[in-house]
């Protein structure tokens, strides 16, 4: 759900990273990686049963060989040395162990010498399985942010669409990550729970969400494309989709209930009806009013289900 499968950055005038890796598509990031070398030491998800996720559907988890993984590191060294980021694919790379993900990251620092952080994805699990001292010898050797999926902090939401995992469990899993420095990228999806269970959903994602107190926090909308019949059976038989008021009221009620310092709030990924930006909790009475005026006036504000093609 949270990425389109998006082109692979080009880092010169001529010829482009797709020429030097062998990528095995599809190939996600998140938005902020754009200009990043996106590299690919895992394939697929380890979890890959979320409802509203078919990313790697087609794709078999398996962690790649340290030769594959060396050779495209290699690869990608030669030709641009003055890299500074790195993502690490595909949707579940913090699956590797500490020691496989520790061999990567001083390759890499080894490698590329201006080198600034190192980001992948991480799913609810791994992070329950890892401590916090092996967190924090990966931050220190490199792995700045972890993305993170809440996605919901209802529990029977999160049971129905499979993310496998207890509101509690994420929060203990992300306060182990920020303990051990690392900083948290956190996801949550707007329209989840449908219309009869929006409020609730808002609300209680807000109250996992303080636990969490992450970095960054971005809101995205819920779009099942030809999967909509399905999803909605899935989820029972009195589930509704939201429509656009519906999902900007639910975003309504997510940020006024929001008590996170420091973090850095966007909803401006592609699936949204409504593009906003701010720091909470500076930005909150901006970011309420901006909502308050788009629900008066939705043809002016609201983007058009065209525009939010993915």
């Amino acid at each position: 759900m949270e990425e389109k499968n998006i082109p692979l950055p080009r880092y010169g005038k001529t010829g482009g990273i797709e020429e030097l890796i062998e990528y095995i598509q599809p190939v996600y990031r998140p938005p902020s990686e754009a200009s990043s070398l996106i590299l690919q030491p895992t394939l697929g998800c380890s979890h890959n049963r979320c409802l509203f996720c078919y990313m790697y559907r087609e794709k078999r988890f398996r962690i790649r060989d340290w030769d594959e993984i060396k050779t495209d590191i290699d690869d990608a060294a030669s030709s641009y040395p003055r890299t500074r980021r790195v993502f690490l694919a595909d949707g579940d790379a913090f699956a590797m162990s500490t020691a496989q993900i520790l061999r990567i990251l001083r390759y890499l620092a080894e490698l590329f010498p201006d080198l600034e952080r190192v980001t992948c994805y991480a799913s609810p699990g791994n992070l329950l399985e890892k401590s916090v001292e092996e967190m924090r010898e990966l931050r220190e050797n490199g792995l700045k942010i972890l993305y993170y999926g809440v996605e919901s902090g209802d529990p029977d939401i999160l049971r129905k669409v499979k993310k496998g995992i207890s509101p509690g469990q994420m929060v203990h899993g992300c306060v182990k990550a920020t303990r051990a420095g690392i900083k948290l990228s956190v996801t949550v999806i707007l329209g989840l729970a449908g219309r009869k269970g929006s409020f609730r959903h808002a609300r209680k994602t807000a109250r996992v969400i303080n636990r969490i107190n992450p970095r960054y926090l971005s809101a995205l909308t819920l779009i099942t494309g030809p999967r909509k019949e399905r999803f909605a059976e899935m989820m029972g038989e009195d589930f509704q989709y939201n429509d656009a008021v519906d999902n900007v009221r639910e975003l309504r009620d997510l940020i006024e209930n929001l008590e996170v310092t420091k973090c850095i709030f966007r909803s401006n990924h592609a699936s949204n009806y409504l593009p906003l930006a701010g720091t909470l909790s500076k930005s909150r009475e901006r970011l309420l009013s901006e909502i308050d005026s788009a629900l008066a006036n939705p043809d002016d504000y609201f983007k058009d289900d065209w525009m939010r093609g993915l």
